[in-house]
C-alpha cells in the first residue's frame, strides 16, 4: 500500500475547502466523478494528507482544518455534511518575507508544499518558495505571481532534488482552457480569427482580490490564451454569486471566400471546484516527482497551467 503524501497548504480560503472537502469525499465514496486522473504515479484521490495549514484570518488562525474551510467570507458549499476533526489547526502564515524559519520548522515533515492565497503578492509567494526550500518541500504555486518562472529559483530547487510546479493554475474547465480549445478548433479547421474577448464575473474572495490586484493575472490569462486578437475583460465581483463564476466567451472569425462565423460561449461552473480538479493531480505529481529524487519544474504539469516557466510575467 502506498503511502499517502503529506500535504501542507497555504491559504485556507475556498479553493482549500474544496479540496479537503473533496478528498474526503472520494475517500468516502470511491467514486471518480469528475476525476481525471485516478492515480498518479500510484497515488490515488483519496491518498493525500493534509498536514498543516496556513492562513491571516482571525476568523481561521487557531481552528481545526475542517471548521475554519467553512468560516466566512469562504462560501463554497458544502460537499461532506459531517467533517471529524483533522487534528491540523491553522497556523499564523507569514505577513512579509520574515518568519521564514517559524514557518518552515511547522512545514517540515510535509512532502508537498500547496500555495492557494490569493494572487498579486509576489513577494509573499517567493517567500514561501523559500519555506519550502527551506524544509524539504516541493512546491506548487497556483496563483499568477511569477515563482517558477524566477530562473534562480527554479535552479535553486532542481539543485536540491525538489520540484517546483507554477504558475497559475488552468481549471478543470474553466475559461482559459475553453477558450483556448476553441481558437484551436478555429483554426485547426481553417477559419480566420477576426476577433474574440472573454468576460469572468464571480463572487470569491479571490476574485475581488483580483479586481483590485489584477496586473498578473491579466498577464497569465494572455499566456494561457497565446492570442493578441483576444481581448480580456477586468474581472468583475458580484458577491452574490457566491463560488460560482460565470465566463462569457465571443469569437468573431471568417470562413469560406470571408463568410461570416460567430460563436457566443456562456460558461457556469463553481471555480474552487475547477481548481480543485487540477490541485490534486499537481499535488501527487509533486509528491510523486520528490519521492523520485526528480527536482525543478515538471514538464508533465504544463497542461494545468496558464504560466510555467518560460512564458512572459
Amino acid at each position: 500500500m502506498i503511502d499517502k503524501v503529506r500535504l501542507a497548504v497555504v491559504g485556507v480560503g475556498n479553493n482549500t475547502s474544496a479540496l479537503v472537502q473533496g478528498i474526503s469525499f472520494y475517500r468516502r465514496t470511491g467514486s471518480r466523478v469528475g476525476i481525471g486522473r485516478p492515480e498518479v504515479d500510484g497515488i490515488g484521490v483519496g491518498d493525500v494528507d493534509v498536514v498543516a495549514a496556513f492562513a491571516l484570518s482571525g476568523d481561521k488562525v487557531g481552528r481545526d482544518l475542517h471548521e475554519a474551510i467553512f468560516a466566512a467570507p469562504n462560501n463554497f458549499p458544502r460537499i461532506e455534511d459531517a467533517l471529524a476533526p483533522s487534528g491540523v489547526v491553522v497556523e499564523r502564515g507569514l505577513v512579509d518575507d520574515g518568519g521564514i524559519e517559524r514557518v518552515a520548522g511547522l512545514v517540515k515533515g510535509a512532502e508537498v508544499l500547496l500555495y492557494s492565497a490569493p494572487s498579486g503578492r509576489p513577494e509573499i509567494a517567493r517567500a514561501y518558495a523559500e519555506v519550502a526550500l527551506t524544509a524539504g518541500a516541493a512546491f506548487v504555486n497556483t496563483t499568477s505571481d511569477p515563482v517558477a518562472r524566477d530562473p534562480e529559483l527554479l535552479r535553486r530547487f532542481e539543485a536540491a532534488g525538489l520540484p517546483l510546479i507554477g504558475d497559475d493554475l488552468a481549471s478543470q474547465f474553466g475559461t482559459s482552457v475553453l477558450h483556448h480549445t476553441l481558437l484551436r478548433l478555429l483554426a485547426e479547421r481553417g477559419i480566420t480569427l477576426t476577433s474574440s474577448y472573454q468576460v469572468n464575473l464571480g463572487g470569491t474572495e479571490d476574485f475581488r482580490n483580483l479586481v483590485a490586484n489584477p496586473n498578473t493575472k491579466h498577464q497569465s490569462k494572455v499566456n494561457a490564451l497565446g492570442s493578441a486578437q483576444v481581448q480580456i475583460a477586468p474581472l468583475g465581483y458580484l458577491p452574490h454569486l457566491g463560488s460560482q463564476k460565470i465566463a462569457h466567451l465571443n469569437l468573431e472569425a471568417q470562413g469560406w471566400a470571408g463568410t461570416a462565423v460567430s460563436l457566443d460561449v456562456r460558461l457556469v461552473v463553481h471555480d474552487p471546484s475547477g481548481a480543485a480538479g487540477v490541485n490534486i493531480d499537481l499535488v501527487r505529481m509533486a509528491a510523486g516527482a520528490a519521492r523520485a529524487g526528480r527536482g525543478g519544474y515538471l514538464a508533465e504539469a504544463a497542461g494545468m497551467l496558464k504560466s510555467p516557466p518560460g512564458t512572459a510575467i
